[in-house]
């Protein structure tokens, strides 16, 4: 038994070397149809980094050729599958711009975006990549309107749009929580969340945007001197009723009538 382990242990280190011994000599040869039928090889059996290695060797000594497409746009999708998704976008991009009806067009935009897309940060974070990534895949929605990848770049659009709402709210909340500390917080807190909502509008975080204004008006009029809060508690009100007309089975109803009611005895007296 140990004999037929060190016999098949000997001929993996043996394909491995061998493996090794090609793509050296790969890298070192002037062949460019030799090293991208590597590339083509290398990409098939899922070595990315060999493949993306090579092609970036010739990829600019393609440029006017028949292959130059192809090297271009595999350099992209190697560099993809790498998960470098950066610079794969900016391969795609080169790609689709150079050859806006090239034979890769659709995909180069598609991934070019999709990339972006991947490499989003958290909310709490700076967002442009955020922005780039809803960028590009609503240029490939312009571009290929009918494209069987349409319903995945809506739905990323969708979500990226939601992290951007997402931290919004969280900076909307952020004045809310410092209250009257060095001003009227209230009112930054409400400018922010009106701002995300006429942005997003159909964002599912659309109703805690609501709720918070309704919260930080009520804020506004509770901590106002008395002769402000009359009428500062009649806008509570108008708040109210446009929350609970937007969302009838809100969870935050509790909160909301507990509010209409505090605001209803200023605005009735």
């Amino acid at each position: 038994m140990r004999k037929y382990i060190y016999i098949s242990l000997s001929l993996l280190m043996l394909s491995v070397m061998s493996s090794c011994g090609e793509y050296n000599r790969i890298l070192k040869s002037n062949d460019n149809e030799a090293k991208l039928a590597y590339a083509r090889k290398a990409f098939d059996q899922k070595k990315y980094t060999q493949a993306a290695t090579v092609l970036q060797d010739i990829v600019a000594t393609m440029k006017g050729t028949r292959n130059a497409e192809e090297s271009l746009y595999l350099l992209g999708l190697s560099l993809y599958e790498n998960k470098d998704y950066i610079n794969s976008s900016a391969y795609f991009h080169t790609y689709y711009t150079r050859y806006p009806k090239g034979k890769y067009a659709e995909m180069a935009r598609f991934y070019s975006g999709y990339g972006w897309y991947l490499d989003s940060p958290e909310p709490q974070l700076d967002q442009s990549g955020t922005i780039k990534a809803i960028e590009e895949l609503q240029a490939f929605l312009d571009y290929f309107p009918k494209s069987d990848k349409v319903p995945v770049a809506q739905n990323a659009i969708f979500e990226l749009q939601d992290k951007l709402t997402l931290k919004e709210l969280q900076n909307a909340q952020l004045y809310y929580n410092l209250g009257n500390y060095m001003g009227n917080n209230y009112e930054s807190a409400v400018i922010v969340a009106r701002n995300a909502i006429k942005a997003y509008p159909y964002s599912k975080y659309k109703e805690e945007l609501e709720m918070l204004i309704l919260k930080s008006r009520y804020q506004e009029a509770a901590q106002s001197v008395e002769e402000k809060k009359a009428d500062r508690f009649r806008e509570v009100v108008d708040e109210y009723y446009s929350f609970i007309n937007n969302y009838p089975d809100t969870h935050n109803r509790k909160e909301a009538d507990n509010i209409m009611k505090i605001a209803s005895k200023y605005v009735n007296e």
